[in-house]
């Protein structure tokens, strides 16, 4: 007779293996290749870079974006009403350089979110002649050969848009547990990077370094489709694939690199809320279906493994093979992920241990009826007429 454990254990392995199958069937994309050469034709880029007292973390961004060649004709810095002097900080670059440009975008819309008012005035502001739009964010550190590089990539693939994703940088010891749990929930809902989104479902986005046909933004009205959304980098990627268009998620880590939060705190406060696990088109039935994957392939086999142990539980039943062999699955996967961090510490090897507590967290800011973000309410999806 099958035991209750056992029928769990049954729908752990049917998702494990959906799970597993996903990434298997993902493997082998490509990352995105460091060039510093730019091929005829590829035409021209206008860089939009949304802040918000950002004056500590702005300047290498802009550095790496004042190295960047000609093909990269304008950068525009969209402020949403800074009181830390990273306008006087912009100010002194376009002094330096006249392809930057300071948009004081402020006072934000009360029904829009700071960063996608930001993106769609930096749009408003570009230059019409643009052929690609870069969005990229304040902490981003760009190298000089970003912009070839995307450019490279995007004729290569036949790309209308693409996430090309930084290295990361950790804060320390505690933030190399916590992030890479976080971190791991991406890839056990879509897979690996390298992939063209064939579908919106499995939209990957990544709103760090980000870079779009500008006359594809305009035409669909992308970045008002996220007005309302705390994940507006996989809204709006979700929006252009919908409207027909050739999206893509790619390691960048030869491109830019990136310190997202200042330490283990920070990112467990901060991260889950814009974490893709539900957007303003997410589906009821899709929203059941990540925290199922998340909960049962990801983050209780290897508790389950252990507490068997402690009990005795027989290491011959069903229920116990099935959890080990998942959570051996998940210690894989943390080899995987590995590449995507540039000074990984001792303790990022520990992240399993952490991925239970993070999807409590991630589940908890899923619905939470309010987020806040440098002091500001966000806006609810689905307020806008």
């Amino acid at each position: 007779m099958i035991s209750t454990f056992d029928v769990f254990a049954i729908v752990q392995g049917l998702l494990g293996a959906r799970t597993y199958g996903r990434m298997v069937a993902t493997r082998g994309g490509c990352a995105v290749a460091a060039t510093d050469t730019i091929a005829p034709g590829t035409g021209t880029v206008a860089a939009i870079v949304p802040v918000l007292n950002e004056s500590e973390r702005l300047g290498p961004c802009l550095e790496g974006l004042l190295a960047a060649p000609s093909s990269l004709t304008q950068i525009v810095v969209v402020d949403g009403g800074s009181t830390d002097g990273t306008q006087a900080l912009v100010r002194g670059y376009a002094a330096r350089d006249t392809r930057f440009i300071l948009v004081d975008a402020s006072p934000v819309p009360c029904d829009w979110n700071g960063k996608a008012w930001n993106l769609a005035c930096g749009l408003a502001a570009s230059d019409p002649d643009a052929t690609w739009i870069l969005t990229i964010d304040a902490d981003v550190r760009p190298r000089p050969t970003l912009v070839a590089s995307l450019l490279g990539h995007a004729a290569a693939n036949a790309l209308d848009a693409f996430s090309a994703a930084p290295l990361l940088e950790l804060s320390g010891a505690l933030e190399a547990i916590v992030h890479p749990a976080f971190l791991a929930t991406l890839v056990y809902r879509y897979g690996l990077p390298g992939a063209i989104a064939r579908d919106a479902r499995d939209v990957q986005a990544n709103g760090q370094c980000f870079l779009a046909r500008r006359e594809l933004l305009v035409r669909t009205d992308a970045f008002t489709a996220a007005r309302d959304s705390r994940c507006d980098d996989v809204t709006i990627a979700r929006h252009l694939v919908r409207a027909g268009a050739r999206i893509g998620f790619y390691e960048g880590s030869a491109l830019s690199s990136v310190r997202m939060y200042s330490s283990a705190s920070d990112a467990w406060r901060n991260w889950p809320r814009s974490l893709p696990l539900r957007d303003a088109s997410t589906t009821s039935a899709a929203l059941v279906d990540d925290l199922a994957t998340i909960l049962l392939v990801q983050a209780l086999p290897l508790v389950l493994v252990l507490i068997s142990l402690a009990c005795g539980i027989d290491r011959d039943s069903l229920f116990f093979r099935i959890n080990l062999g998942l959570a051996l699955g998940r210690l894989g996967v943390l080899a995987g992920t590995r590449r995507a961090y540039g000074n990984v510490r001792p303790t990022y090897w520990l992240a399993a241990l952490a991925d239970l507590p993070c999807a409590i967290r991630l589940i908890q800011a899923t619905y939470a009826r309010t987020h806040t973000w440098r002091g500001r309410t966000l806006v609810s999806e689905g307020t806008h007429p």
